[in-house]
């Protein structure tokens, strides 16, 4: 028997796109586009609002580089603030920075502090400020200690003054802007998504109609027998106007056409199974004759020649046989249409034991065992199709195993309350290509015909076809040195059920 499937370890990989359901791609793409739609809004934001900011710190450098310049500039007998430095102009705001100098030489450097106080300025922060080029705009320069400025440097009468702006303030608005935006992103796409995966599933309710007609019809036994196709799509889901809708008509189309398929197949099996039937039964007559005069003839087999008396022996013979291959034709005939069997009690031990004494004697080469339940066994059905069975199962493991091959025939009862049966022998096994069809009409292990090894093919069909009419089960096994027919029929007294109109229906056995 195949194993079942070998867990696998290691890290768990990640779902590949192509196995995501529709609803999943539509909805993470949404959220995807929506977050990158964010993101640029985002970013625009920030460069805009950023160059907002600059130019109005720009326009505020301007402002107090002018009074720096004003300051530096006024006539000595104009009244100052406390003390020579530009940064003692009036209306100079704290963080403004202020440089003076002369060619090589600094004559004044501060920046005011929170409390309007001037502080001094480091010697690689006046190179720094020294460099900057005279009466151009403004640049942003990364003063050690001070961090980032907006400067500007412009000419006055024997030197030039530096002023600048800090981007400090401009920066921590620009991060709380920041934080505010990805917040207020992060929270639409999140409910986006939520909203999103909704809509979706809202919107492909249609398809999900669409998915459960098609699965409702493909659990449907569409090989065999009359089949009532009568699943659709609903109406609403075939507008053509919509996509779901062009695919629900095509699916109704398609049902249509398996409909008239199915029921135009049903009727020629009908005539194929009428026919074998009254052919099988119009031929028994015909064939007794045959037989009947074959038996005459051989009575006086010593008054003819030879060579006529061996013909005679092989046309009874080969009638006996033809009329075996008529009466199993006719028996899957009256199975097929479903015409009841008799209804008894049978004693599936005694049948086994039977079944296996009597290929014993037909066998002796093979090695029979046999394994029965402590008491009987009994089941509902016809005893003399359920002996067919054994005997079946127990021809097929003797006409298709080497002598001496171990045959052992096993009956218990299960604990879902059904009678197993099983027909086990280590030969050579049935070749894989086979297994498919061992229980079909017509197959054969063998492509012999000759009467030592092989036969028509029914014997494992009638054998499931009773199975089946007694509401059991029958399957096969096989692999090289194994081949197990198992058989399960529901046991009188637990395989019943009792309705509440006092009939009783025998159920259907069940694999363990």
């Amino acid at each position: 028997m195949a194993s079942g499937p070998v867990p696998t370890t290691g890290p768990r990989r990640w779902t590949r796109p192509g196995r995501l359901s529709l609803r999943t791609k539509l909805t993470g793409s949404m959220v995807l586009l929506l977050a990158f739609v964010c993101l640029v809004i985002g970013v625009a934001s920030e460069i805009a609002l950023r160059s907002f900011l600059v130019d109005r710190i720009d326009g505020q450098l301007s402002a107090a580089s002018a009074r720096a310049h004003d300051y530096a500039n006024r006539p000595p007998d104009e009244p100052r603030g406390p003390g020579p430095d530009p940064l003692n102009a009036p209306g100079q705001a704290s963080g403004t920075l202020s440089l003076r100098f002369t060619g090589d030489r600094v004559l004044y450097a501060g920046v005011l502090s929170i409390q309007g106080l001037p502080q001094g300025l480091s010697a690689e922060q006046e190179a720094g400020l020294r460099s900057l080029p005279v009466d151009r705009r403004p640049v942003t320069m990364t003063l050690g200690g001070l961090g980032d400025y907006r400067v500007r440097a412009v000419s006055i009468p024997g030197g030039s003054v530096v002023t600048g702006l800090p981007l400090g303030p401009m920066q921590d608005t620009l991060t709380t802007v920041g934080w505010i935006l990805s917040g207020v992103a992060a929270a639409g796409v999140l409910g986006a998504g939520f909203v999103g995966a909704f809509a979706v599933r809202r919107t492909l309710r249609p398809l999900d109609r669409v998915a459960a007609t098609a699965g409702r019809v493909s659990a449907t036994r569409l090989d065999r027998g009359q089949v009532a196709l009568s699943v659709r799509v609903p109406e609403i889901d075939t507008d053509p106007r919509t996509e779901v809708g062009q695919v629900g008509s095509a699916l109704n189309r398609m049902l249509g056409h398996i409909a008239r398929a199915l029921e135009a197949r049903h009727v020629s099996e009908t005539r194929v199974r009428r026919f074998v039937a009254d052919a099988s039964h119009e031929l028994r007559t015909p064939l007794a004759a045959i037989r009947g005069y074959a038996e005459l003839a051989g009575r006086g087999s010593a008054l003819v020649p030879p060579d006529v008396a061996r013909s005679m022996s092989r046309i009874e013979s080969e009638a006996a046989r033809m009329t075996t291959l008529v009466e199993d034709l006719l028996l899957l005939a009256r199975l097929d249409v479903g015409r009841p069997l008799e209804a008894g009690e049978a004693d599936l031990t005694r049948l086994t034991a039977d079944a296996v004494g009597d290929a014993h004697v037909a066998g002796p080469g093979h090695r029979w065992e046999l394994r029965l339940p402590d008491g009987p066994l009994l089941v509902r059905g016809d005893v003399q199709r359920l002996h067919q069975v054994l005997a079946n199962l127990l021809s097929n493991a003797r006409t298709h195993t080497p002598p001496g091959t171990t045959v052992v025939t096993a009956l218990s009862r299960s604990l879902d309350g059904t009678a197993v049966l099983t027909v086990t022998d280590n030969g050579p096994g049935v070749a894989p290509e086979l297994l498919p069809s061992v229980f079909e009409r017509f197959a054969r292990g063998d492509s012999s015909r000759a009467r030592g090894t092989g036969g028509t093919g029914l014997g494992m069909a009638i054998a499931s076809a009773i199975v089946v009419a007694h509401h059991g089960t029958i399957e096969v096994h096989s692999r090289p040195g194994h081949t197990e027919f198992a058989v399960r029929l529901p046991v009188i007294g637990s395989a019943q059920r009792v309705h509440s109109s006092g009939t009783t229906t025998p159920q259907v056995g069940t694999r363990p």
